[in-house]
């Protein structure tokens, strides 16, 4: 504990020293460049007040007018110091005086000098260089009077150097205050490290969830024994409110997972908060485009009631005490089925959407009305058939045997698919009246899939069509092994007969929960109309009637794949891709 306390002190020594040197650091920069640029401000207010005794001598004797820049020998004589140079050029660089130099025959342009063209951006400019034309180091400042620079310059001397030279005296001052800071330092960490480490003992005792109310600290009554005396007491409270809260939580989450309705809570930022599995297969239901996030509801056409209402209510002030809080509630019509929307905003402005699955159950009563005369009349086609061509063979004797095999050929087709229909309708009333008869296990649902696929692959191969599954082999379920098989072998054979050739089919599991497995089925097909999704699902229900009689289909496949998910607890919809072909999504119970 020793170790631990001194490399700690250590640490927050050096966190404090380097904090103090980098502060005193600054200030002896900044003093050090403020005391220059004083020096540097006094030298270049002298040489300005030359400049402007030379302007005014300029414009007082006219010399401009006159060219007469001779006469400013008299004044330099009479007033400046020998080492200061006093120079007048003109707007294009032209030296028309200089006080150093006699003949101005051999001096150069100047306008191109540092100081001549800080003048003439701002009006006046300042450098230390070797003259071209004396060969001396000079310190020049120039000004600008509109029609010509006036530029002063000192010999860069050693007096000159002394004068910008900034003073060190401050330098010993902070020195000292340096070495004080650092005793202080030095004390004070040291009483601050033994405080903490048995802060930091008892905080860890607390976090390990010891009693730390009889923990022997010997701190005294001072600031850390009232520090000791409320970590206690706020310990004790946020542990009676964490264990209050995680039991309250766990009844909330799993009071979430069983309902039937989808919910989630989101901030005021319309940021989730939570959201059950419901919500996010409603989503998907109303939405064009699958999703997993429980966000992507704003950006749907059909929830833009629900984002004006929240706009609306952002700004006013909720008060429980004087009204209920605000509330909306509207429907939405999709894919045959009805939702009922219901938004609640809370006192915080965080808000609650809940979707509920209203559609009515009068559609299934509908069904079964018209059950017997579907039925009925989808027997009457193939028996009518078989009946034509049996009595055909009967009352033409003299027909030839390749004509006879034909027509045989034909009543046992139709035979063929009188039974195909006999079995969907079994198997369909079985599901509805007698799905307690089915067993039910533990499978591994990729088998399954594979099964399908292989037992249609000569259909696949013919109508070149490729199918890609994308489900774990870890993904197991408790359900019926030949209802399964059959959810599958219709959905794909659904695609076979209408989606078109060289299409696409594709099978993956895109989200789960505690409770369910959610699937998405699509092909890239043709689709179908938007006025026939709602109603395929439906007993004999045909787009095209004839086209779906040569395709050998029964009209009970993708019935039996609604009814069969719903006897595994799940839920199925469908809706056109935007890029083209069908899309199911459907969830199977995990037990």
């Amino acid at each position: 504990m020793r170790v631990v306390q001194q490399t700690f002190r250590k640490r927050i020594f050096i966190n404090f020293f380097v904090v103090f040197s980098i502060f005193a650091l600054a200030v002896l920069v900044y003093q050090y460049d403020r005391e220059k640029r004083y020096r540097i401000d006094e030298l270049e207010s002298v040489m300005d007040h030359t400049s402007e005794i030379t302007h005014r001598y300029i414009e007082r004797r006219k010399v401009f007018e006159t060219d007469n820049f001779k006469s400013l020998d008299t004044l330099k004589s009479l007033l400046f110091d020998a080492n200061t140079r006093i120079t007048v050029i003109d707007m294009t660089g032209k030296v028309l005086y200089d006080s150093f130099v006699p003949d101005l025959q051999k001096v150069e342009n100047h306008l191109t000098r540092p100081e001549i063209q800080k003048a003439l951006k701002t009006g006046k400019g300042s450098s230390i260089r070797l003259s071209a034309t004396t060969n001396q180091k000079f310190y020049y400042y120039a000004k600008s009077y509109g029609k010509y620079f006036i530029r002063t310059a000192e010999v860069y001397n050693i007096d000159i150097v002394k004068f910008l030279d900034a003073s060190r005296m401050f330098l010993f001052f902070i020195l000292l205050l340096f070495l004080m800071m650092w005793f202080l330092l030095h004390y004070t960490t040291r009483r601050l490290s033994e405080f903490i480490t048995k802060l930091k003992d008892f905080a860890l005792k607390a976090g390990q969830n010891e009693d730390i109310s009889k923990m022997d600290v010997n701190f005294k009554d001072d600031e850390l024994g009232v520090i000791r005396r409320q970590i206690i007491q706020i310990y004790d409270n946020l542990k009676t409110t964490k264990d209050e809260l995680t039991s309250e939580r766990e009844k909330l989450y799993g009071h979430l997972q069983v309902l039937k309705e989808g919910i989630s809570i989101f901030s005021p930022e319309k940021h989730k908060i939570l959201a059950n599995s419901h919500f996010i297969q409603f989503i998907n239901v109303i939405s064009d485009k699958s999703t997993i996030s429980a966000e992507y509801i704003f950006t749907i056409p059909e929830f833009q009631k629900v984002v004006e209402f929240v706009g609306q209510n952002r700004e006013m002030d909720i008060q429980s005490q004087t009204r209920e809080l605000p509330q909306m509630e509207f429907t939405i019509e999709k894919s045959e089925k009805f939702f009922q929307v219901r938004c609640i905003i809370f006192l915080d402005r965080s808000f609650e959407v809940l979707i509920s699955d209203v559609t009515r159950p009068e559609k299934q009563r509908i069904l079964k009305q018209h059950l017997t005369s579907n039925i009925a009349h989808e027997l009457k086609t193939p028996l009518a058939s078989i009946k034509g061509y049996l009595e055909t063979i009967l009352n033409n004797q003299n027909i030839p045997s390749e004509k006879q095999k034909y027509f045989l050929e034909k009543a046992f087709a139709q035979s063929e698919r009188l039974t195909d229909l006999l079995n969907d309708i079994s198997l369909l009333n079985n599901i509805e009246d007698a799905g307690g008869l089915f067993e039910f296990k533990t499978l591994v649902l990729k088998p399954v899939i594979r099964d399908v696929i292989e037992n249609l692959k000569n259909r696949l191969t013919d109508r070149e069509m490729d199918c890609t599954v994308d489900v774990e082999n870890d993904v197991i379920v408790n359900g019926n092994e030949s209802l399964l098989f059959s959810v599958f072998q219709n959905l794909i054979e659904n695609s076979i007969n209408y989606a078109g050739v060289k299409t696409q089919i594709s099978i993956r599991k895109y989200m789960e929960d505690e409770n369910y497995y959610f699937f998405q089925f699509t092909d890239t097909g043709v689709g179908i109309p938007e006025e026939h999704l709602p109603r395929i699902f439906e007993r004999f229900y045909r787009i095209d009637y004839g086209r779906s009689r040569e395709t050998g289909g029964t009209g009970l496949g993708l019935s039996i794949v609604k009814n069969a998910i719903l006897l595994h607890k799940g839920e199925i919809s469908v809706k056109n891709r935007p890029e083209g072909g069908l899309e199911f999504l459907f969830s199977l119970a995990r037990k």
